[in-house]
């Protein structure tokens, strides 16, 4: 069996970039409103400095250092400085009034806290001595012109966004959405709000997958539910080649005669099984369909298909773990990898497995993880009621009290 590790980077090392594919194609240009969640194609570099000139990090008074240190601590007001005004130069032997925000004005080397001083008659009486540069945030100190902002690759959160806007960016050239094909094999499917036949079961990976999907922005094609026939699961093969960069599946790669996914995809393109020393989650379809002339991309020939296994739980796992870093890293997005924590487990497991177990688990009010007491891949209800997996090593049993890996859902949904 594979470790989950040399899946990963089996999967990885295949996803190629849509922008180094298609480089025409595969960007566009967006409003900076609409451009959440999206990977950054070209880096941002800032055409300013930021903040643009001195400004006040306080309400107070801006002054000459020297004038103080003559020792003179009553000033007249020659100045009122609000936010978003130009003032004049300070006059010597003078202060101005300024406010949070606001330019410096020129000749000032000092703002003065207005807690730390008195006012009476237009003049400021100075508490305090300041040193040059006090409460003066300068030109320039969060960011320097010609500095690069936001690297290619940046997925862009609402900070990214704002950060993009402090320099002026009204649009963002980023990379387009990944286009995901998804269906569902199996006669025994049915959609909820539907009669509950017997030997049926409801589609709850239909709803996870797509949701999942949409979490991660791709552009999504859901054909539903397929019959369990060869011909119809190979012209959905081929219709969803020509539309998509993946393709992807749950359940139906069997070797059974009812599993037709796997002999489609090796008709209309080449497909490999995986077993990965992993649970929930061993068996693992990866491989691609051939695309028509003219498909979405020029420079791909073949549309990636990811078979996922079947059981609820086995699915959402492998999205999380193997198919959440693939489209990451065709979009273009040099982080792929979640980060994990180091927690303490407030439980014992003293059963080892020889796969790598991912197991559901939640944290308590004391800072450690509690495990949910029932760990099979078919029980969804797992997936609502922890707060993340712990990535637990193989042929490791858990003892009460020592730290183990846990990688946070929040980690690995977005």
């Amino acid at each position: 069996m594979l470790s989950t590790a040399d899946a990963l980077a089996t999967l990885l090392a295949a996803a190629r970039p849509l922008t180094d594919a298609a480089p025409g194609s595969a960007t566009e240009t967006l409003s900076t409103f609409d451009a959440l969640n999206r990977v950054l194609a070209v880096e941002v570099v800032s055409p300013l400095d930021v903040p643009p000139m001195h400004t006040s990090a306080m309400d107070g008074y801006a002054v000459r250092v020297a004038d103080l240190a003559q020792g003179s601590r009553r000033l007249p007001v020659s100045q009122r400085v609000p936010a978003g005004h130009a003032p004049q130069p300070l006059a010597a032997g003078t202060a101005a009034r300024i406010f949070t925000g606001a330019t410096v004005p020129p000749g000032a080397d000092a703002v003065v806290m207005q807690e730390q001083t008195e006012t009476a008659g237009g003049e400021v009486t100075i508490l305090h001595a300041p040193k040059a540069g006090e409460w003066i945030t300068a030109q320039g100190a969060d960011i320097k012109k010609g500095s690069v902002i936001l690297p290619a690759g940046t997925r862009l959160t609402p900070a990214a966004l704002g950060l993009a806007a402090s320099v002026g960016c009204a649009t963002l050239t980023v990379a387009r959405r990944v286009k995901v094909a998804v269906f569902f094999t199996g006669d025994e499917l049915t959609m909820p709000g539907e009669p509950l036949r017997p030997g049926a079961i409801y589609n709850s990976n239909r709803f996870t997958l797509t949701g999942l999907l949409r979490n991660l922005g791709c552009e999504v094609t859901d054909y539903g539910i397929v019959p369990d026939r060869l011909d119809v699961t190979r012209a959905t093969l081929r219709e969803a080649a020509a539309k998509h960069d993946l393709i992807l599946t749950s359940g139906g790669v069997s070797v059974g005669e009812e599993d037709h996914v796997r002999p489609a995809v090796e008709a209309e393109g080449h497909i490999n099984m995986w077993q990965i020393a992993m649970k929930p989650g061993k068996p693992l379809a990866f491989g691609a369909v051939r695309r028509p002339q003219g498909g979405v991309q020029a420079a791909a020939d073949e549309a990636f298909f990811i078979g996922l296994p079947g059981n609820p739980v086995s699915s959402f796992v492998t999205f999380l773990l193997f198919v959440r870093p693939f489209l990451l890293r065709l979009s273009g997005a040099t982080h792929v990898s979640p980060r994990a924590l180091s927690l303490r487990a407030d439980f014992t497991q003293a059963k080892a497995d020889r796969r790598n177990e991912f197991l559901r688990a939640r944290v308590n009010p004391a800072g450690g993880l509690d495990l949910f007491a029932n760990q099979s891949s078919a029980v969804l209800t797992s997936t609502v009621w922890g707060d993340g997996l712990i990535d637990n090593p193989p042929n490791h049993a858990i003892s009460a009290g020592e730290t183990v890996r846990f990688i946070p859902f929040t980690e690995l949904l977005y």
